[in-house]
C-alpha cells in the first residue's frame, strides 16, 4: 500500500497503477446514488453528461465500457415526493420502478447526444449466481460491447429485497466485472478514496494511494455508513475490489466530480485510490476452471479436435466431437477428453448434454435445424477453456 507514510502491516502490489489503468480495454464504470441524484435532489442532469462524454471518449479510443448505476430508489423517493429513505421493502421497490424510467432515459438521452447506442440490463444476485442465466447474461452483454453498445446496469430492485438493503450495487459491480471479465473496475463515489482512518474523525489519517486488493488491513480501514440515500459505505467498496480481484479485476475508486476523472485515469493519472489483483484476469480464470473439482460431465474429441485445442489454442467446435458423458447444463464445467478417455481440457459447456449429443459431429450451419434456434458455434469457446494436458 503507498501512503503518506505506509503501514508495514499491508503488503505493497506488484504492479503499477497508472500501467493497470493505460492497458484496460474493458472497463466496468460504478456511480453511487449520491453521485446520481445529487445527495437526492433528482438526476443531476449536469453529472450523468459529463460521464456519458467521457464513456463516448473511451469508446471512440477503441476501449469497451459498461456502466453500472445506482439512483434509482433515489430518483424514485424524489418523484414520489418522500425524504427519508423507506424501511419497507415493498415501498422501496415502488420507488425503484417509477426512478428507474427517469434512470434510464437521462443515459438513453445524454450517449445518444454523444452518438453512442445505449440498453438497459436490469440483473439481480440470483441471475449471477445461476450457471446458465450467468453465460446468458454473458453473451448478451458481450455482444452489446461487440456492436459498440453502453450496457447501462441496474440492480432489479422492483423483484428483490436482499440486494435492496446491502452494498449500494458496489457488489454488482464487481460482479459484472467478473461476468465479463474485465479489466478495470472503478468506483466513483462521493469521497476521495480511501484512507487509513476515517479523516473527519482523525486528522492524523492518511491517504491510500495504492494497495493490494484483498488484503485484509483494508477491511480494518474502511468506513461503515454511507449517505442518506444510499446504503453503501467504503467497506462494500473495498469487499468488492475483492471480489472482482477474483477474476483480475483491478480496482479504483475515486471522487465522481473530479473533472475528467475517467479519461485521466486511463491515461495513467494517479487519481483515488487503486487496489490491484494480484493475478492477471485470464489467469484468474483458467485457474478457477482448472481447479474446478466437480465436473458435470465430458465431451470426446477426434485427434485433429484434440491437436487443435492443445497445439493451436483453438476452441472446441461440435464437429470435433465423437461422445457425451454425463448430464450437464449449460454454463457447467466439463472435461474434454481424447479418443483414448484422458483428460486434454476442460471448460464451460456452451450446451447441455441433451444437446451436445444432437450437435455432435454437426457443423454450426446445422444448428437451428437439429437444436431450434442458433447459437455459439463452439461447444466450449477457448476463453472459457484450460488445458490440464500440455503437448
Amino acid at each position: 500500500m503507498t501512503v503518506e507514510t505506509s503501514p508495514a502491516a499491508v503488503a505493497a502490489p506488484q504492479a503499477a497503477p497508472a500501467d493497470v489503468l493505460r492497458a484496460a480495454r474493458r472497463i466496468v464504470v460504478k456511480v453511487g446514488s449520491s453521485l446520481v441524484t445529487n445527495e437526492g435532489r433528482g438526476l443531476d442532469e449536469a453529472a450523468i453528461g459529463q460521464w456519458s462524454r467521457q464513456l463516448s471518449a473511451l469508446v471512440q479510443g477503441g476501449r469497451e465500457v459498461i456502466m453500472v448505476s445506482s439512483g434509482a430508489i433515489a430518483e424514485g423517493m424524489k418523484r414520489l415526493g418522500w425524504s427519508k429513505r423507506p424501511k419497507e421493502i415493498n415501498e422501496l421497490q415502488a420507488a425503484a420502478a417509477v426512478g428507474q424510467m427517469g434512470l434510464v432515459q437521462m443515459y438513453e438521452t445524454k450517449l445518444r447526444e454523444l452518438g453512442l447506442r445505449s440498453a438497459q440490463v436490469l440483473l439481480t444476485h440470483a441471475d449471477l449466481a445461476d450457471r446458465e442465466r450467468y453465460l446468458n447474461a454473458r453473451s448478451t452483454l458481450l455482444t452489446l460491447l461487440e456492436h459498440r453498445v453502453v450496457p447501462v446496469i441496474n440492480e432489479n430492485d422492483t423483484v428483490v429485497n436482499d440486494e435492496i438493503k446491502f452494498g449500494d450495487n458496489d457488489t454488482l459491480g464487481a460482479l459484472v466485472a467478473n461476468l465479463v471479465e474485465a479489466d478495470v473496475l472503478v468506483i466513483l463515489t462521493d469521497q476521495k478514496g480511501l484512507y487509513t482512518a476515517d479523516p473527519r474523525k482523525n486528522p492524523a489519517a492518511q491517504f491510500v494511494h495504492v494497495a493490494r486488493a484483498g488484503d485484509p488491513a483494508l477491511e480494518d480501514m474502511a468506513g461503515g455508513a454511507g449517505s442518506r440515500v444510499g446504503t453503501g459505505g467504503m467497506i462494500t467498496k473495498i469487499l468488492a475490489a475483492k471480489r472482482a480481484a477474483g477474476s483480475g479485476a483491478s480496482t479504483v475508486i475515486a471522487w465522481g466530480r473530479e473533472p475528467d476523472v475517467l479519461l485521466r485515469l486511463t491515461a495513467g493519472e494517479p487519481i483515488g485510490t487503486c487496489l490491484i489483483a494480484d493475478m492477471p484476469k485470464k489467469q484468474a480464470r483458467k485457474q478457477w476452471m482448472a481447479d474446478h473439482l466437480q465436473l458435470r460431465g465430458a465431451v470426446m474429441a477426434d485427434d485433429g479436435a484434440v491437436a487443435k485445442i492443445v497445439q493451436e489454442g483453438k476452441s472446441l467446435l461440435p464437429i470435433g466431437m465423437t461422445g457425451v458423458e454425463g448430464d450437464f447444463s449449460r454454463g457447467d464445467v466439463i472435461a474434454i477428453r481424447d479418443l483414448r478417455g484422458a483428460e486434454v481440457a476442460r471448460g464451460l459447456a456452451n450446451y447441455s448434454a441433451a444437446e451436445a449429443r444432437l450437435i455432435c459431429r454437426k457443423s454450426s450451419a446445422d444448428f437451428e435445424r437439429l437444436l431450434g434456434y442458433a447459437a455459439e458455434p463452439e461447444m466450449i469457446h477457448r476463453d472459457n477453456l484450460v488445458l490440464t494436458r500440455l503437448g
